[in-house]
């Protein structure tokens, strides 16, 4: 074959390599936000048990910007959201830093609802990725797409840690410096090699079902119950992993680092093969494998945990979460006609992130009453409700089949 075959043969995979490679430095941004946003909160914030609020104001920013970023897209396109949404993340490293060096702790949650805001965005390279391909390349296509995460898990951690402390700046001051400068490398990508994919909006034969139709599907309802539960369990227990191993059981800031970039492995790591799982055993054996990974990490993490046993349930966590959100992505994917995607997509992530809102949001008040277990237990019902989810599709399915 001669590299222009090669090259022939990479071309359908154009979006997927780019979006792929803008999404490894963009990506950063959440990373550095969870394994530091807990620590400054805890140290300008008036209140100790204000410290999660600036990553739970970070959730809360993904949630309110998802119906407008997928409603933009719509009318100007992928690209220029894409670009707008990389260019408020830049903003947001800068003004974080600013907020820092003058202990400001209102301002740094505004930066951290910005945070939030730009990841509604970029968490739409999944839907630009799936328009890109044959649906039967989906699986493995949003696979790769999410093995971007491994690097983000390794960058951006790393440099919150480096540039915590810079000679003449405050402590982590330097750290979302360095997020403005990975955001930039990001956006430059997306400027140069990010295309637009033509959409199908317009679909004679299958017209644009009410939403109230669309969204009474069980397939439906078990990939968003999928990716809500994942999202919810793993926020809340992310959230509060940082403050409780480095602020209360006094574990050391690299430990801390190496837990956090850990976790981040385990959510993209298992993308190498969790694509073709899907496609070999289907999204609901997936679903399945995913509820006993999450259900082994409240187990591990029960009780006085150790460092090794912050690190595994972190790990358990973070493998989880790539199952269920894959799988519910995947499942999502296949539950709407192109027409009825951008609409869709915005209630998707709407529900996925507002209710991840919660999570987020109880981590430190469950942290601060009932420490690390009240934390623990709390992912139990959500795990019942995916439970609950899971055979209602079932039950329905088979009265269907019958």
């Amino acid at each position: 074959m001669t590299r222009g075959d090669r090259f022939l043969n990479l071309q359908p995979y154009r979006t997927v390599l780019v979006l792929a490679a803008a999404q490894s430095f963009g990506q950063t941004a959440t990373p550095i936000l969870v394994l530091l946003g807990g620590i400054v909160g805890a140290r300008i914030a008036p209140d100790p048990e204000w410290a999660t609020l600036p990553l739970a104001i970070m959730i809360i920013g993904v949630a309110s910007a998802t119906i407008p970023a997928s409603l933009l897209m719509s009318r100007i396109g992928r690209k220029a959201g894409f670009l707008i949404g990389t260019g408020i993340a830049i903003l947001a490293g800068l003004v974080a830093a600013w907020s820092i060096e003058n202990k400001t702790f209102l301002l740094f949650c505004f930066a951290s609802f910005m945070i939030g805001n730009y990841a509604a965005f970029m968490h739409q390279f999944r839907f630009a990725v799936a328009e890109s391909v044959p649906t039967e390349e989906v699986p493995k296509s949003l696979s790769f797409l999410m093995l971007a995460g491994i690097v983000a898990a390794l960058l951006g951690p790393e440099v919150g840690n480096r540039l915590s402390q810079v000679e003449g700046l405050s402590d982590y001051v330097g750290s979302f410096l360095g997020s403005s400068l990975l955001m930039g490398v990001s956006f430059f990508i997306l400027l140069f090699f990010y295309r637009n994919q033509a959409v199908n909006t317009t679909d004679e034969v299958e017209p644009v079902r009410p939403l109230g139709e669309i969204f009474a599907q069980p397939k439906l309802i078990l990939a968003i119950t999928s990716a809500v539960v994942g999202y919810t369990i793993m926020s809340l227990i992310m959230t509060a992993t940082p403050i409780s191993m480095h602020e209360m059981d006094h574990h050391s800031l690299d430990e801390t680092t190496l837990v956090v970039q850990s976790h981040i492995l385990a959510m993209y790591l298992p993308s190498l093969f969790s694509g073709f799982l899907i496609s070999r055993f289907g999204v609901q054996k997936i679903i399945q494998a995913g509820f006993l990974i999450m259900l082994s990490c409240i187990v591990v993490g029960w009780g006085q945990p150790m460092l090794m046993h912050y690190w595994w349930s972190m790990v358990l966590l973070g493998i989880g979460w790539n199952f269920l959100f894959l799988a519910g992505t995947t499942m999502l994917t296949q539950s709407y006609r192109p027409s009825e995607g951008f609409a869709v997509q915005a209630v998707n992530d709407f529900l996925v992130f507002g209710l991840q809102a919660v999570g987020s949001l109880g981590a430190g008040v469950l942290l601060a009453l009932y420490g690390w277990n009240g934390v623990i237990l709390f992912s139990l019902p959500w795990l019942l409700v995916l439970l609950f989810v899971y055979f209602y599709g079932r039950l329905s399915s088979n009265t269907a089949a019958a």
